[in-house]
């Protein structure tokens, strides 16, 4: 619910100012109407999140969830815990935000509605969890388990940027490496050939090389063009839905690395499910949220397909095996979990069974590209030196001849 400031009169003509919550500015005029007000001016405010820009990273989150957890458990009011984590923060911006979240939730503001206010800093997970904790009587547990949940998939993605850091590394200087031996190197031996190329005696490999090194030394900006042209429309193309969504179904069935797509985004699906329904948020509540968790839109629309099936009364593992999205496993294990009443258990299980396996398939993958890279990084300057060799060599034999 958006924030109004006014300025308004009141029966005795003074101005007074402040500001209230409503849905709409009509809404605002009619209760300032209602406490005898006459309103004067009233603006809609910007959220105040906005004023602090940016994230905070996973490892403040995380600690931030789990010491609110320490001190609730302790028997410290919310307030104070609130109060003594302000004074403890690091980060300027966070400073702030946690006095903001302390003077909203002293005006009596539900700290779950609190945090809503802040989308960039508390997601929807960190929100409903809290919410329910504070309804429930769990606030702590659910801060505590919110802290676990953060840390876990923090450490699983650094996991995966760093086994994929390599070879990405690795690429980058070969490519650069070949593109410098290509365009300053090889052009000085052109004068060398001539007197093959114009006899035909030039060999196709030696002449390839030396036509692709005049073309890019001499139409480098058409080359340039293209490569930017195809970032440009891929990124333009990523800011639609329709190119997020295709793009979204060319990870799933991309080869080697479409299995470990799939099992990250189910991973992800099933502990931000698991963590939501044992903190009690309501199902319907908990699949909406984890859908988007998923990180993958063929996933979400499969999970948002099971929840209306939930909705008429059905189960979540059939709607989900019958989207041929989830590996049957996983589909096998949620319908045996529904039957014995422990799905939130089980789908924490699966996303940690799931994301060791899928992390050991990364790696060793990651380890077989390592010289399937340098192999092809390798045989590219092995072409280059067989394709200036070559000519050389005819020479040095017509020379002796």
């Amino acid at each position: 619910m958006p924030d109004f400031a006014y300025t308004a009169r009141n029966l005795r003509g003074e101005m007074i100012s402040g500001s209230l919550e409503a849905n709409s500015e009509r809404e605002a005029i009619n209760i300032l109407s209602g406490k005898s007000l006459f309103p004067v001016n009233v603006d809609e405010q910007k959220v105040r999140q906005q004023a602090f820009g940016g994230r905070v990273n996973a490892q403040t989150m995380s600690t931030f969830y789990m010491q609110m957890s320490g001190l609730l458990k302790s028997g410290v009011p919310l307030l104070r815990a609130l109060r003594i984590l302000e004074e403890q923060a690091t980060s300027q911006k966070f400073k702030e935000v946690l006095s903001d979240l302390h003077s909203r939730v002293e005006d009596g503001e539900a700290f779950g509605d609190s945090l809503a206010r802040y989308p960039s800093i508390f997601n929807d997970i960190a929100v409903n969890m809290c919410r329910a904790g504070a309804e429930g009587g769990f606030l702590e547990d659910g801060l505590d388990r919110l802290g676990q949940f953060t840390e876990e998939q923090a450490d699983l993605k650094a996991r995966t940027l760093g086994a994929l850091m390599y070879p990405i590394i690795l690429v980058t200087i070969g490519t650069m490496i070949v593109t410098v031996l290509i365009v300053f190197f090889v052009p000085k031996f052109k004068p060398m050939f001539d007197q093959l190329a114009n006899r035909g005696e030039l060999p196709w490999m030696t002449t390839s090389l030396l036509n692709f090194s005049s073309a890019l030394q001499s139409r480098w900006y058409l080359f340039a063009i293209v490569i930017a042209g195809v970032l440009l429309f891929i990124y333009f193309q990523m800011q639609t839905v329709s190119g997020k969504r295709m793009f979204d179904r060319v990870k799933l069935i991309m080869p080697l690395f479409g299995d470990i797509f799939r099992n990250l985004a189910v991973a992800r699906f099933c502990r931000v499910l698991g963590t939501m329904l044992k903190n009690g948020v309501p199902i319907l509540k908990s699949l909406e949220i984890s859908s988007a968790a998923a990180g993958n839109r063929i996933l979400s629309d499969s999970i948002n397909d099971a929840s209306e099936n939930i909705t008429a009364g059905a189960s979540l593992a059939k709607p989900l095996g019958a989207s041929g999205q989830f590996p049957r496993t996983v589909v096998e294990m949620i319908a045996v979990a529904e039957e014995s009443n422990t799905l939130d258990t089980v789908l924490v299980d699966i996303s940690e069974g799931l994301e060791k396996r899928t992390t050991r398939r990364l790696d060793l993958m990651v380890r077989m590209l390592e010289p399937l890279m340098l192999v092809l990084l390798g045989g590219i300057v092995l072409f280059v030196v067989i394709a200036l060799l070559l000519p050389v060599m005819k020479m040095s034999s017509m020379m002796r001849a």
